[in-house]
């Protein structure tokens, strides 16, 4: 896909403006509460500002539960002029796999955009979770590739964590096929 290539845009025109799909965890909801500030760039690292993008997650016990005091699994907003939204959620738990292990903490996305026929799906791990080791889907993915997996902290504020998602390009995010 070329940067040039769109089937839109037109995701805003289909989207709520109520920013609260946004708030995945309110005060009372246990666990590491964190803003995880995602951006959606082009292939010449342009932002995309007509994508949207929609998060689902376990709790910190690493349980898809999305009924739980002050938390829901799932978020959906769209990206500002700058490409950028803003998530407010816990940092999820690990979550058991069917092979009876345990997957690292993780965000599973999904990528709606311009040139997009369909969703882009990826997960955000957490740079530097010692539990990233021994995660089977990072360990299917290219080392020279997991980078762009990870969210970044923010070396001022540790409760922030970035995400840059590369739809195509040298810095293309991987992206997997479900």
């Amino acid at each position: 896909m070329t940067p040039s290539q769109t089937i839109g845009p037109f995701f805003h025109l289909a989207l709520t403006l109520d920013e609260s799909f946004g708030h995945m965890a309110s005060a009372g909801a246990e666990g590491e509460h964190v803003t995880l500030i995602c951006r959606v760039l082009d292939g010449d690292g342009t932002p995309v500002d007509d994508a949207m993008i929609e998060l689902w997650q376990a709790d910190a016990s690493g349980i898809y539960a999305d009924h739980l005091p002050g938390f829901r699994g799932f978020g959906r907003l769209a990206t500002n002029e700058q490409g950028i939204c803003v998530f407010e959620t816990i940092r999820p738990g690990r979550v058991a796999n069917s092979n009876g292990r345990s997957d690292a903490p993780h965000i599973n996305v999904s990528v709606f955009a311009r040139g997009l026929l369909k969703r882009a799906v990826t997960r955000i791990y957490f740079s530097g979770d010692p539990a990233n080791l021994e995660d089977p889907v990072l360990a299917l993915t290219p080392a020279d590739r997991r980078d762009t997996l990870m969210a970044r902290q923010d070396a001022a504020n540790l409760s922030v964590w970035t995400f840059d998602i590369h739809l195509c390009g040298d810095r293309e995010t991987v992206f997997f096929q479900i």
